[in-house]
């Protein structure tokens, strides 16, 4: 019994309930709907997991899931709700485009220089929220929702620049090849090297190198996160900025500057979600941004990403995949069988959900505490 009650108060145990209970939920509604959820899940197993380079589709997409997911989560743990992190993205991807088409630099050295730029750009639009909470009290969720969609008609401004819309498309210039971070992109698209994978002799590499955008992008998702992690718990100022979200009054008194804290902490959450921006144009086809009719999604998604870790910086990468696999798929339910392919937003939301109730499970290891107390005590 002290097992199962340890077992309820860890946050682990939690996310897996979860988990369960949004499969669960996913498969009564199947069955409400006509649908064999036994086959739908092999179906979507299938979709991820049958051939490498699907396996590597879910990897490219979780990839700037977890950098918003890593915003959301830097946000919450500093007693902030980073909702903007959509519009910060957007100001990432345009400043991408921007530097990776204008400016013309060697490999690596160009796609650092679009990095630092959709860093700065979108740690600017983080830190404009924080300046208007800090300054004049204006909730971060307000504010933030206002400038996601200033993000967005800013991006259609930007591509309507006769320097920057390619003719006869809605859709800006290709960066140049050079910022590009798609790995042996050179080496691959040549003759030799289409040769050599498409031989017949190296079947896995060529179904994934031919037929992917892999990228470099992961690692440097895997290596925020846990830089993240270390600047919350390793350093002074994660520590001031954790202590400013517990209790902003309580962190005044203690002689911590609460405004500058709460600027840069969505300063930083702002340059996470900008980052992912720019992977998103260096990382994978078409190397672009287009005119937008409604938001991409990343930071929105990122705020499921963030929630379904328990805002654990280190937990991001596994909720991004496991949220990216759900999505990519969860198209193969619709294709195989049929069955709409809404069932897995239903199976996130529930998911999600149980998340939210997680205190419930810590609730029941106290009753099962005291009943057991009782019983001893008898």
């Amino acid at each position: 019994m002290k097992q199962l009650e340890k077992a309820l108060r860890r946050p682990i145990t939690g996310i897996l309930i979860s988990i369960v209970m949004g499969f669960i939920v996913g498969a009564i509604v199947l069955s409400i709907a006509g649908y064999n959820p036994a086959a739908a899940y092999a179906s979507m197993i299938s979709g991820i997991f049958s051939k490498p380079k699907y396996i590597v589709q879910v990897i490219i997409r979780a990839t700037p899931l977890i950098f918003t997911g890593l915003s959301i989560s830097f946000a919450f743990k500093t007693g902030m709700f980073n909702i903007g992190a959509e519009g910060q993205a957007i100001m990432g991807m345009v400043a991408a485009v921007v530097v990776g088409y204008c400016i013309e630099l060697p490999p690596v050295i160009h796609f650092i220089a679009v990095a630092l730029a959709a860093i700065a750009a979108a740690g600017l639009w983080g830190a404009l929220v924080g300046v208007l909470k800090a300054k004049f009290g204006i909730h971060e969720v307000i504010s933030g929702i206002m400038l996601n969609w200033i993000a967005l008609y800013f991006n259609n401004f930007m591509i309507g620049m006769p320097w920057l819309k390619k003719p006869q498309t809605e859709a800006s210039y290709e960066v140049l090849p050079s910022s590009w971070i798609v790995i042996l992109n050179e080496w691959k698209t040549s003759d030799a090297g289409r040769e050599w994978l498409l031989d017949g002799t190296h079947p896995i590499l060529g179904d994934v190198l031919i037929k992917t955008d892999l990228n470099y992008g992961i690692f440097l998702a895997i290596a925020a996160a846990f830089l993240v992690w270390f600047i919350l718990n390793r350093t002074t100022r994660g520590y001031e900025m954790r202590a400013v979200g517990s209790g902003s009054e309580a962190a005044r008194f203690a002689g911590i500057n609460v405004n500058k804290n709460i600027i840069l902490s969505l300063a930083f959450a702002g340059a996470l979600a900008g980052l992912a921006g720019a992977i998103v144009i260096t990382g994978a086809m078409p190397h672009r941004i287009t005119t937008l009719t409604s938001q991409p999604g990343y930071g929105f998604d990122g705020i499921s990403v963030a929630l379904m870790a328990n805002t654990s910086p280190l937990g991001v990468i596994a909720s991004a995949l496991l949220f990216a696999g759900l999505q990519y798929g969860g198209s193969s339910i619709q294709a195989d069988l049929g069955a709409p392919s809404e069932i897995i937003n239903i199976v996130i939301g529930t998911i999600i959900f149980f998340i939210a109730m997680s205190g419930a499970f810590r609730m029941l290891a106290d009753y099962l505490e005291k009943r057991r107390g009782r019983s001893n005590g008898k």
